[in-house]
């Protein structure tokens, strides 16, 4: 007979505490950004507002939030298609090649995972300044681009490791370069690890502060992290306007979390399979 598994209650009620802890301050934000300032400070703050309005965005969007918008989008995007265009390279000839050059390298490479970007800032700044390049957003893409191939390697390496070597044989017997087997036997092999890496390394660069904040100064390559920090600022007594920031730049980071979902889990249990 088929015995009746018992439910984990434990599990259950865990699991719902965790839920709790994440909805709860959404729910919050939200509600607080649609309520006016002057029911801030009366009303519950886990209620539904007496009088619901947009004043918050109103006023957010009034402040140059869409010009910090566009630079953090120009940002995010040209940084992730560097990131996967140099790494998809590098992790093709450190897999395909076998001298003791590309193992150096691999090392090497995997070596920059366990430096931390705040110990490397004056460097940075340093030679962002030699480069004539501070204040620019181009200030903020090299930096991000270079501290987030080491991990990108690593995932797309083992991507490329799990392609079998018959492949590569039968192509090259076909008279097949290099550049024909990324572009049309790795590229398309590797799809569920570049969509892994390329929304991870999006939100890092997305969500980036000390780099805005070292590497730039003026109000026309701000960023979003950094103008919701002006934002608290500006708004100090405005809670409202500052979570109406708040939740205008995670739209971004939801829309894309939610496009790439599966192939996001996908990508980070299928590359360590053997």
């Amino acid at each position: 007979m088929r015995t009746r598994q018992r439910p984990n209650v434990l599990a259950g009620i865990a699991g719902w505490l965790w839920l709790a802890v994440i909805i709860v301050p959404i729910y919050y934000i939200v509600l607080t950004s649609l309520r006016p300032q002057s029911a801030y400070y009366t009303e519950n703050p886990l209620t539904w507002p007496g009088e619901p309005t947009l004043d918050a965005y109103r006023l957010v969007l009034e402040n140059e939030f869409l010009r910090y918008l566009g630079n953090s989008l120009l940002v995010t995007l040209v940084s992730v298609a560097l990131i996967l265009v140099v790494s998809l390279m590098a992790s093709y000839y450190l897999v395909r090649s076998s001298t003791r050059l590309s193992r150096g390298t691999l090392r090497l490479v995997l070596l920059g995972i366990a430096i931390p970007i705040q110990a490397t800032i004056i460097p940075v700044y340093y030679l962002i300044v030699q480069l004539g390049l501070y204040d620019r957003l181009l200030a903020l893409i090299l930096p991000s681009v270079a501290f987030a191939i080491p991990i990108t390697v690593l995932i797309i390496v083992n991507f490329v490791r799990d392609i079998p070597a018959e492949l590569f044989e039968s192509m090259r017997v076909d008279g097949a370069s290099d550049w024909k087997m990324l572009t049309t036997l790795v590229l398309p092999l590797s799809r569920p690890a570049l969509v892994t890496v390329g929304i991870y390394d999006a939100l890092n660069v997305w969500n980036g502060f000390l780099f805005p904040l070292i590497l730039t100064q003026s109000s026309e390559v701000r960023v979003l992290p950094l103008s919701l920090w002006t934002y608290q600022g500006q708004f100090s007594v405005n809670v409202p306007a500052v979570l109406a920031a708040v939740t205008l730049s995670a739209v971004p980071v939801l829309a894309a979390y939610v496009a790439g979902r599966r192939q996001l889990v996908a990508g980070l249990t299928a590359g360590f399979g053997k």
